[in-house]
């Protein structure tokens, strides 16, 4: 655990469709998040957040945070993977990972709130 490094990438709240759920709003989606990154780093990982819009400029981000360090665990977010209309863009994301981070372990997680298990998975 001492000195993992984790990229937690995601889909930015801003540009989720979050219409089945109009109790949320991108800020409070986004506070979540944090939160939930804070609970990461709070166990003991080195970890960044890097959320992406749904395709204009999500590869370049991708590609700027995977070529910025060495990152041993990446975590990639449901919001990212779950909408049949980011299939392309999940794909893009994953083809980086794999291009640019090629020793890291990847891992998913089902919400914000299973991100530290998804790393724990990996590195307990």
């Amino acid at each position: 655990m001492a000195n993992t490094s984790v990229l937690a990438i995601g889909l930015d709240p801003r540009f989720a469709d979050l219409s089945a759920f109009p109790q949320l709003t991108p800020e409070l989606v986004r506070d979540y998040i944090d939160a939930q990154i804070d609970r990461v780093r709070q166990a003991g990982y080195d970890v960044e957040s890097c959320l992406i819009d749904r395709g204009e400029t999500a590869e370049a981000v991708v590609e700027r945070a995977l070529r910025s360090k060495r990152y041993d665990c990446i975590v990639i977010g449901a919001g990212l993977r779950e909408p049949p209309a980011l299939l392309m863009l999940f794909e893009k994301v994953i083809n980086l990972v794999h291009i640019l981070a090629p020793q890291a372990r990847i891992s998913f997680n089902t919400n914000p709130q299973d991100t530290l298990d998804a790393v724990r998975r990996w590195f307990p």
